[in-house]
């Protein structure tokens, strides 16, 4: 369904602390299995640090990983190693300014960044499917200084995608709770998205 109506990516989503979407590194699999090509398939990965994602990598075989968590080890040069053909993102959560030096720092280890409003400093991690919007102010900030492009997620939505795109001009947008209702991806959300972003 979300390609059909214009997606150009996926986002499959292994095992979360919270947040919507997850699904089994089976079912992630098999899902990889039907995509053609030039479709991409992210896997959503809250794994910590380089060994367990590249075992995670193995089981279900994406051609990008996005890292919703900080590495613990900094092993972006172990997966590299590893996978040398697959694509890496590093998810920053926009909290405040030290985002900003977070994404820089990390902007030299990976393929691209996905700014995103969660908080993993809370007791239960928050990476990712809030719905909220973050502030865009630090997001801009952040795409005028990295060389590498960056992803915007978080509460972007029909009513908001225009200036979303004005205000920080990302390369490219994630979306998840906008999209769905009761958990699931909901057709017509998405075509209205969809037709916001076309016009």
């Amino acid at each position: 369904m979300a390609i059909e109506i214009g997606a150009s990516a996926l986002g499959l989503v292994g095992k979360m602390p919270s947040g919507p979407g997850i699904i089994s590194d089976n079912l992630i699999r098999e899902i990889v299995k039907s995509i053609p090509p030039p479709i991409a398939t992210f896997l959503l990965t809250s794994e910590t640090n380089a060994s367990r994602i590249i075992q995670h990598y193995h089981k279900v075989q994406t051609s990008t990983i996005q890292i919703v968590d900080k590495l613990v080890d900094n092993g972006y040069e172990q997966i590299r190693l590893n996978l040398p053909n697959v694509k890496l993102v590093q998810v920053v959560h926009v909290i405040d300014d030290t985002s900003v030096k977070e994404a820089i720092e990390v902007s030299k280890y990976v393929d691209a960044i996905l700014l995103d409003s969660g908080n993993p400093n809370l007791e239960i991690k928050e990476l990712g499917g809030t719905g909220r919007i973050h502030n865009w102010k630090l997001s801009k900030e952040i795409r005028k200084q990295l060389k590498i492009p960056i992803f915007l997620a978080g509460g972007i939505n029909a009513e908001n995608v225009k200036e979303a795109i004005e205000f920080v001009k990302p390369f490219g947008l994630d979306l998840c709770s906008s999209v769905r209702t009761n958990g699931r991806l909901n057709r017509e959300k998405l075509t209205a998205f969809f037709q916001a972003l076309n016009r």
